[in-house]
This record gives structure tokens, C-alpha cells and sequence, in this order.
């Protein structure tokens, strides 16, 4: 899908098309928040930003150099929620500010990834001569797929935070924590601490870093609960991927998130 306001106007005055305006709106509110950050003198965010339009072309670029159709619903949501997790999330804090908008979009994520993996083995499915996978198998694949793509982006967000010192896997407070560093007979045992009210940070340079309320996960019950939540999106796929394909007229709602090919 090109940038050309007039031309989308247009399309959607002929197909009724509702991810042509959600694209339309979501666009020039990513072009406006690039502006802003410019503005205010942060190139990060700029960037940001940029990346965000280059993942809005890719609906329309996979539509086009593969043949396939993306279904309203689907392509809408997709745009939503790059925008939400980049412009919304990242740059203007509602991680922080909005609780659980984190847990949400992985849990759409696992639900969407798992059904893009369904439609690519029910293309094969119902295309190819000879092949007649079972329903169960498809749906087993659907949701590796979307398992697969919800490891690939914690590595992105561990890449991130170690390579530019970001903070993708968000950071926790916890009261207690279990290593073996703290057993007093160095044995390989995990020793307990726990009730932990207060940590102090020193560096070589002398500063202190207080942190009140107990110890400071650096990301793992993040990244749990994103792996978590993704699990659950992709078994809620499944199960409905699963029934579709059982009786494709009684759950034909399922089609609004499985791309289909161009005949």
C-alpha cells in the first residue's frame, strides 16, 4: 500500500475498506509524534518512528508479493497494534502509565502469529493435491509458529537492552529471590532470601542506588510473562483455528484473521 492520501480516499470510496483509514489516521499521527520528537531534539524517537512507517508498508508488500488477501479485521489490528507498541508504548510511556497494555499486546500477538501460521498450513492444506493434514496437525503448527515468533521478539527486546543499554525487558521489584550466590557454604543450592524491604547499589565510582520495596528483577518475570500470555493468545487460536477447519460454515468468523489467497 503506497502513501498517497488521495489514492487511499479513493480505494476505500470503492471498497469500503475500513484498514484504508485505519492505515490513513494511524499514519499521520506516526508522521505528526516523528515531527514532535524532531522538534524536541530526540533522534531515538524520530527513528522510532521512522521504523514504524517502514512496518506499516508490510501488510501491502506481503499482499502484493505473494498474492495473498489480509482480511479488514486482521490488517486493521495489525496496524493498531504497531502503533500502540511503538508510538504509544515506547515513546510515550503507556507501558507505564496504562497497566497491563504490555500483557495485551503480546497476548494479541500470539493470538495474531498463530493465525497467519494456521492460514499458511491450511493454504497447503486445501491447495495442494495430496495433502490432507489432519486438524490437529495444522493447529499444532499454528501455534509453534506463533511461539516461534514470541521467542524471536523477547530476542529482540534482550538485543535491544544489551546493545544500546535499553530497557525492553522491563525491570521488577520483588521481595524475595532464590540463588545459589547466596549460600554462605558456596553449595549448589539455592538459599532463600526473602521479605526483602530495601537494596543498595554501589558502584565503582562511589554512587549509591536506593531502591525501596525489595530487589530489582533486570527482566526475566518480564519476559515469563510475555512467553506466558503468548502461549495463552496462541491456544485461543487454536482452538478456534481447530474448530474452523471441522466446519468452516459454523465458525466462518475465524476467516477474519486467516489471509487467504488471490485467486
Amino acid at each position: 500500500m503506497k502513501w498517497n492520501g488521495f489514492k487511499i480516499v479513493k480505494q476505500y470510496k470503492e471498497t469500503k475498506d475500513v484498514a484504508l483509514i485505519v492505515y490513513f489516521v494511524l499514519r499521520i499521527l506516526v508522521i505528526f509524534c516523528m515531527i514532535l520528537q524532531i522538534i524536541n531534539g530526540d533522534l531515538n524517537n524520530a527513528f522510532m518512528c521512522l521504523f514504524s512507517l517502514i512496518l506499516f508498508t508490510i501488510p501491502g508488500f506481503i499482499e502484493k508479493k505473494f498474492k495473498i488477501e489480509l482480511p479488514s479485521l486482521l490488517e486493521s489490528i495489525i496496524y493498531i497494534f504497531i502503533f500502540a507498541a511503538e508510538i504509544l508504548g515506547s515513546i510515550n510511556n503507556f507501558y507505564g502509565n496504562v497497566p497491563h497494555l504490555d500483557t495485551i499486546l503480546h497476548t494479541l500477538n500470539g493470538f495474531l502469529a498463530a493465525g497467519i501460521g494456521f492460514s499458511l498450513v491450511d493454504l497447503l492444506n486445501t491447495k495442494v493435491k495430496n495433502v490432507n493434514l489432519s486438524p490437529f496437525f495444522v493447529t499444532v503448527v499454528a501455534f509453534c509458529f506463533s511461539m516461534t515468533i514470541g521467542v524471536l521478539w523477547e530476542f529482540g527486546e534482550y538485543g535491544v537492552d544489551v546493545l544500546f543499554d535499553h530497557d525492553s525487558q522491563k525491570d521488577k521489584i520483588v521481595t524475595k529471590v532464590a540463588s545459589v550466590k547466596f549460600n554462605p557454604e558456596d553449595k549448589n543450592e539455592a538459599a532463600l532470601i526473602d521479605h526483602i524491604v530495601r537494596t543498595e547499589i554501589y558502584t565503582e565510582d562511589g554512587k549509591v542506588y536506593l531502591i525501596d520495596g525489595g530487589y530489582l528483577d533486570i527482566g526475566i518475570n518480564d519476559t515469563m510473562k510475555d512467553l506466558i500470555v503468548n502461549f495463552i493468545g496462541a491456544i485461543c487460536f487454536s482452538i478456534i483455528g481447530y474448530l474452523y477447519i471441522k466446519n468452516r460454515d459454523k465458525y466462518r468468523f475465524a476467516k477474519n484473521f486467516i489471509p487467504v489467497k488471490n485467486e
